[in-house]
């Protein structure tokens, strides 16, 4: 592989330009990670490019460009075009390149098929929540790829939310945890806000305590470092309106049930690996 030419300011690619790309692109420019005279997207059509030229991007069709103009790219397409789209690419790949995947379901082994011999790629798991720059991510490298490009990938992400580098194996379950969690926790909050429709409390009002409820809590979780346990200890009195209530989560299986509920989209994670691998 020849060598990549770049200098000056870091540049970065993203190969796609959806919500997730979008989401990513806005958190390194809003962060000062990057700057958006500096970051390249590509997509077939104008659809969602326009959203990368309204943060000062630039854009092309051409996925060769950007392979060409940046080191650090990130393949943000739809799972089943991403070992096309590999492939595509491969003959401008250099060993300056940081490949970088975010789609769900295509393994590091399948990258690394489809790209030259020594090509530096790294799986991420990021969640919508990336959008308001309160993402649950994860990332896994492959075989070429060292501490630096995973430090480096890991810094830049944070500007979007957590990021913790994981063993590949642990991607499904993150994905099934707090890919498919976000729909899960809407869900319970969606429940909430119903349970005070019905004691009479308005519903937009309902609505905005239930998600200020979930902020909250999730915010003293992180900050403190508890467990759950104890922060659920600390809300519960005896004989008090909080023990009662957590009676009847019992009654109604709710930890069985979420237990299931990432159990089963972790599975169903798995099952799509192995198809598209």
């Amino acid at each position: 592989m020849a060598a990549a030419a770049e200098t000056g300011p870091r540049r970065v690619g993203f190969v796609g330009a959806g919500r997730m790309a979008e989401a990513i692109a806005q958190g390194l420019i809003r962060a000062g990670k990057v700057e958006a005279q500096y970051v390249l997207a590509s997509a077939p059509t104008d659809r969602n490019l326009c959203h990368f030229r309204a943060l000062g991007c630039r854009t092309t069709h051409s996925n060769h460009e950007v392979l060409q103009s940046c080191s650090l790219v990130i393949f943000a397409t739809k799972p089943h075009v991403l070992p096309a789209v590999l492939a595509e690419v491969a003959p401008v790949v250099t060993t300056e390149h940081i490949l970088v995947s975010v789609a769900a379901g295509v393994p590091l082994s399948t990258m690394e098929e489809l790209l030259p011999p020594g090509a530096r790629v790294l799986r991420v798991s990021p969640n919508l929540p990336c959008v308001v720059q309160e993402g649950a991510m994860v990332l896994a490298r492959g075989r070429h790829a060292g501490n630096s490009e995973a430090e480096l990938l890991q810094t830049l992400l944070e500007a979007c939310g957590q990021c913790e580098e994981v063993p590949e194996a642990q991607v499904d379950t993150h994905t099934g945890l707090s890919g498919s969690g976000v729909a899960f926790v809407c869900a319970f909050s969606e429940a909430l806000a119903e349970g005070a429709i019905k004691m009479g409390m308005p519903s937009g009002l309902a609505y905005r305590i239930a998600a200020q409820t979930l902020l909250g809590t999730a915010k003293m979780l992180l900050q403190k470092g508890q467990h759950p346990a104890q922060l659920r200890t600390d809300v519960c009195t005896p004989g008090g309106t909080t023990i009662y209530g957590l009676h009847a989560l019992e009654q109604g299986g709710l930890r069985a049930a979420a237990m299931s509920a990432v159990e089963a989209a972790t599975r169903r994670a798995k099952e799509m690996r192995k198809w598209r691998g």
